[in-house]
């Protein structure tokens, strides 16, 4: 075999296996496991602290990663933690910082002089799907009468969810405008996790709430709590809870999560952290994961990533100047 026949057969192999593994580098998925920390922009026990330690939980199983740390940093719907993260993470390839919708809008609401292209996309990692749910002994008993009370005065409608500009708030946004509302008066009351907007809806002082499905499954399962509809473009398996779409408003929405690294990393960083990540979301620990969270596999690499991004923005940003919430 001839040298130029090798090296040409060896490039042959090393583009093959890069098609293969999803547009992950070869190199990035041969590399040795990385030390790695995870920020999550938020509390301890919400979806992104979660989301942080499932990931944490993978990357170590599935031999990405040898060690990985995960870091709390909370406020402002994740802006306080961006604005750290992309000053502390700066050509660093060893950080991360899990992200999602919610801070998509935050960014937005909160005029943070940081936003998402001061970070570099690594990869969307979930879906989670949303359920719209009122108090069990609510005169509202489908998406149809919620409809009609946001129609007839949608100021009287008060809603209960996450952050001001995060998905439940945009999710209410759209239901209101598609139920014929005035989306401008759409009165929401944001709640830092789905444990106190729960607590609003079971003493009375909200008509309806949104977040998480998971959140709210077992106040449901319980009886204490009415879903009227789940957000996503097709049920939830095992779960007896229309779309909004099967009731004749056209929403459909996702509450999205994903990853991303500091500015300034070099395109070898990016590659090894896009390899830990791949390796880490095909592993068998992470299909584990995911049912068990009831999460959505909704992966995409970082240049896929990178373009859902800036359409997500530009869609965001429509849903929040409609409800007032941006100019």
């Amino acid at each position: 075999m001839t040298s130029t026949f090798r090296i040409a057969r060896r490039a042959t192999i090393v583009a093959t296996a890069s098609l293969l593994l999803g547009g992950v580098p070869a190199t990035a998925w041969a590399q040795a496991p990385l030390d790695l920390k995870i920020m999550a922009p938020a509390g301890p026990g919400g979806g992104w602290d979660t989301a942080a330690r499932s990931l944490q939980q993978a990357l170590t199983a599935s031999g990405a990663a040898k060690n990985v740390q995960v870091v709390n940093v909370p406020g402002a719907g994740g802006t306080v933690g961006l604005a750290q993260f992309v000053n502390n993470a700066k050509g660093d390839g060893t950080q991360l910082m899990v992200m999602g919708i919610t801070m998509v809008g935050a960014i937005l609401t909160n005029k943070s002089p940081v936003g998402l292209d001061a970070v570099t996309p690594i990869a969307r990692l979930t879906g989670d799907p949303l359920v719209i749910v009122v108090p069990a002994n609510s005169p509202l008993k489908s998406l149809k009468d919620l409809a009609a009370a946001i129609k007839a005065d949608t100021s009287k409608v008060v809603w209960a969810g996450g952050s001001a500009g995060g998905a439940d708030h945009i999710l209410a946004g759209l239901v209101a405008k598609q139920a014929g509302g005035d989306a401008a008066k759409l009165n929401y009351v944001p709640f830092s996790g789905g444990g106190e907007a729960l607590a609003e809806m079971l003493g009375g002082r909200v008509t309806a709430g949104v977040s998480g499905y998971n959140e709210f499954e077992s106040q449901i399962k319980a009886g204490k709590l009415r879903a009227l509809a789940v957000s996503t473009g097709k049920r939830i398996d095992g779960v007896d809870v229309p779309t909004i779409k099967e009731q004749g408003l056209d929403v459909e929405l996702t509450n999205w999560r994903g990853v991303v690294a500091g500015p300034g990393i070099t395109a070898a960083q990016k590659a090894a952290l896009s390899g830990a990540v791949f390796k880490a979301v095909k592993s068998p620990e992470w299909t584990k994961i995911l049912k068990a969270r009831g999460w959505d596999d909704a992966y995409l690499d970082a240049d896929a990533f990178a373009a859902f991004i800036k359409a997500d923005q530009q869609h965001v940003k429509e849903v929040l100047t409609t409800i007032g919430l941006v100019k």
